[in-house]
């Protein structure tokens, strides 16, 4: 009797625990591009492109080692653009004794993909992920009877139970657990960054762009230089490249921006990561190696791996310990409008052009850009978790839900009331000109907060805090700020709240 296995758009692993004692004689792949996973939000162009190649890529490398698999493309005439539908109309040709498929990443697929087995009535088997270095029973076990959930501790036992820089006394490596404090370098004047590896589209590939551009030419984000790894070989390709020539330095000038310089020393990678084309494990292993042999220091080698062993797996714990009522949270009461420039990029300020135009152009921004650029402004100006979470989902190629909404809602928003920040990531216009080159060229000054010339950042700063003193005054991590706030003469305060409502009534205009 056949086996139905079913792989994801983000599970492009050979090691996907669904294919782990595939049998070559009995079992079948199906794979389907479905018009319902593209557009439930408004994907960027070049983010379609990715995942679709990406799985096309796949596809291909799995017949040619002979298994046997229907892959069902996005124009396919029968094509009925839904994922549980397109396994029932499978399942109804060819009467499968069984389904597997490893878990998905994301709690709305996971929802439908629980109604298989009373729908086809077939059983299902749904597998954990082993593609993460945490399962969800242990991130369960170690959240469990916690008031407080810190990825810093969470962190640390991972880094035990990986032997992840750890000394043989059981002590992390340099004697510390974490040089965050060495990772925060303002840019240079003159600063040169390596190149990065391009993998010009191949025919493929150009005919997943002519289908996108059908498809979906009116969603956000360029298209016309795509250039991303596909396969598992360029991903490690690239991912050797920033080993050799963007690590050493990745530690230092993390944090930094800069104009025209949207990739710096990251390793952007995390798109490659979250669809399986590299394991999360190998490349931790592969950077320590880089420390053991000197070719990388240790802040920027425990940086890079605390990103992975500690964030990337804290945030999908947190996921699926919260959710669903997690997606709903508000904590903040904002419920302001996403604003048009966060698609358009024509705005005054400067910081927040360069940044949203680099991600219409790459499907891409650093960490740093996504909190505190348009992440920082969307919590000092009060807009949507909603509206927010979707815009994010929709525009960068490493976002699905399970990454995005805790970083959304719980990093840069503080809509959770602080599940997964210990305080609200605001800054004012002070830190973007410490942090970037982006105040050199825009028409407000930075260091000033009330007037025609004021950076917005820096009245919506003291506004965002005056505003919501009942909930955040009590944080024993803003006592400082606020303690600053009463001391400010209240003609001032209410100066700046008069130019903040003002702005923010006129945010599309």
């Amino acid at each position: 009797m056949v086996t139905l296995r079913i792989i994801l758009g983000d599970q492009l692993s050979q090691n996907i625990s669904s294919l782990s004692d595939f049998d070559s004689e009995q079992d079948h792949i199906l794979m389907a591009e479905v018009m319902a996973e593209a557009t439930y939000v408004p994907h960027h162009q070049k983010k379609l492109v990715f995942v679709f190649s990406a799985m096309r890529h796949f596809a291909a490398q799995l017949q040619a080692q002979n298994y046997q698999i229907t892959y069902i493309k996005l124009e396919d005439p029968n094509n009925s653009q839904s994922l549980t539908t397109e396994v029932q109309r499978w399942c109804s040709a060819y009467s499968p004794s069984k389904i597997i498929i490893t878990e998905s990443g994301e709690y709305r697929v996971q929802e439908f993909i629980k109604s298989w087995q009373e729908l086809l009535h077939i059983p299902v088997e749904i597998r954990a992920d082993n593609r993460f270095l945490c399962t969800l029973e242990e991130f369960m076990q170690w959240a469990d009877g916690k008031k407080q959930l810190r990825m810093e501790f969470f962190y640390r036992q991972m880094r035990k139970k990986h032997q992840l820089l750890m000394t043989a006394d059981g002590l992390p490596e340099g004697g510390s657990w974490n040089f965050d404090k060495e990772n925060r370098k303002p840019p240079k004047k003159a600063m040169s960054f390596p190149n990065r590896l391009s993998f010009p589209a191949d025919p493929l590939t150009q005919e997943v762009i002519t289908m996108v551009k059908k498809r979906a030419g009116n969603h956000f984000g360029d298209i016309e230089l795509f250039d991303y790894a596909l396969t598992n070989i360029q991903a490690a390709e690239t991912f050797k490249y920033f080993l050799e020539h963007c690590l050493a330095n990745f530690g230092d000038y993390q944090d930094a921006m800069l104009t025209g310089e949207p990739f710096l020393y990251h390793s952007v990678i995390s798109l490659y990561l979250n669809v399986g084309l590299l394991d999360p494990l190998d490349c931790c292993l592969k950077a320590q190696n880089a420390y053991q042999q000197q070719k990388a220091p240790l802040n920027a080698v425990e940086g890079f791996i605390r990103q992975i062993l500690g964030w990337r797996e804290f945030i999908r714990g947190i996921y699926w310990l919260k959710m669903p009522t997690y997606k709903q949270l508000n904590y903040l009461q904002a419920y302001r409008a996403l604003p048009e420039f966060y698609w358009s990029a024509q705005t005054k300020m400067n910081c927040l052009h360069q940044v949203i135009l680099q991600t219409r152009q790459n499907a891409y921004s650093h960490h740093i850009q996504r909190l505190m650029i348009t992440g920082n402004f969307a919590l000092l100006a009060g807009l949507d978790p909603q509206e927010v979470s979707n815009w994010y989902l929709a525009v960068y190629a490493d976002a699905y839900e399970w990454v995005e909404l805790p970083n959304t809602m719980g990093m840069a928003l503080y809509a959770d009331g602080g599940i997964v920040g210990s305080k609200p990531y605001a800054a004012s216009g002070k830190y973007i000109k410490r942090m970037s080159n982006f105040c050199t060229d825009c028409q407000y000054d930075s260091q000033e907060t009330i007037g025609e010339k004021a950076c917005p950042f820096n009245f919506l700063y003291w506004y965002f805090l005056e505003k919501n003193q009942n909930l955040l005054a009590g944080n024993p991590r803003m006592t400082n700020i606020y303690a600053t706030l009463k001391r400010m003469d209240r003609s001032k305060i209410e100066a700046i709240q008069n130019q903040a409502n003002n702005f923010l009534d006129n945010l599309n205009f």
